[in-house]
């Protein structure tokens, strides 16, 4: 059994791993803690794991099965790793809003992986939020309203659309230009924990199912202003070889858009998900 050290960086979500070289096969009981940790902690950073393309794949095969990105396409050798960039003349971040990844799909994924290849000299962090913690702190009311109802999730959201234009112009896959929708609880029931999540967020989200997104607006704008509320958050600062897995049915994030005139180049894995209850 491997010393695997578990250390929280927040009071709200997100743990650093250590005692672990992730460059090495892992034994079962390893990947069994790492998985209760991961169920525990929704997000675990890795540092220092100078690995390969390949091996980064089959550590997240571990956990889940490795899924293409619907938008851009891969590395020519491994495509189902995306590059998220940012070069030095771009002004605008891959996915530089807060969000939970592709829930325009009908069966959103499992989780994500990102491994930090080349950062700027400051700036770049990335946040998450926990979104046990959003839906456990609304009031009574408000879950009783939301309990029960759907809202519209779209890849055309503007917002959200702006923040993948840079990639598209170089890397967009044949099927890129289609815009998936679908329709996914507001209120998620975590498929192993049992927990419920608050399942809006404000890259995809366009209205409540049966209403106008004029008439969704007022409350959605209070839901997105409520799950990022700080005390929910953590934050990481990534260094070469740091590695993010996080849990994509119960957090959001928002990688920091603070280092104009930079690169910044991180590799990407998705796992496949379940359809939302």
């Amino acid at each position: 059994m491997s010393e695997i050290e578990i250390r929280p960086v927040s009071g709200a979500l997100g743990a650093e791993i250590s005692g672990v070289d992730l460059s090495r096969d892992l034994d079962e009981s390893t990947v069994d803690q790492l998985k209760d940790a991961f169920h525990e902690n929704l997000v675990l950073f890795f540092r220092g794991q100078d690995i390969a393309p390949g091996r980064f794949l089959e550590f997240a095969g571990y956990f889940g099965e490795v899924i293409p990105y619907p938008m851009v396409k891969g590395l020519d050798d491994y495509p189902d790793i995306v590059p998220v960039l940012k070069l030095p003349h771009e002004t605008v971040n891959f996915g530089g809003i807060w969000h939970t990844d592709t829930a325009y799909l009908e069966m959103p994924p499992m989780a994500s992986l990102l491994i930090a290849r080349e950062l700027p000299p400051i700036g770049g962090d990335t946040l998450w939020s926990n979104m046990y913690l959003a839906y456990e702190t609304l009031s009574d009311g408000m879950k009783r309203m939301l309990d029960g109802m759907t809202a519209v999730n779209s890849s055309a959201k503007g917002k959200a659309a702006v923040t993948r234009e840079d990639r598209r112009k170089t890397a967009a896959k044949n099927d890129a230009g289609e815009t998936p929708e679908a329709v996914h609880p507001v209120v998620r029931t975590h498929p192993v924990t049992g927990h419920k999540a608050l399942y809006v967020n404000y890259g995809h989200t366009t209205r409540f199912s049966g209403m106008t997104e004029a008439e969704s607006a007022p409350i959605l704008d209070y839901l997105f202003t409520h799950q990022i509320r700080p005390e929910f958050t953590c934050r990481f600062t990534w260094r070469p070889g740091d590695i993010a897995f996080w849990d994509n049915r119960a957090s959001q994030h928002l990688p920091l858009n603070d280092y104009h005139g930079y690169k910044r180049l991180l590799h990407r894995i998705t796992l496949a998900g379940d359809r939302p209850v």
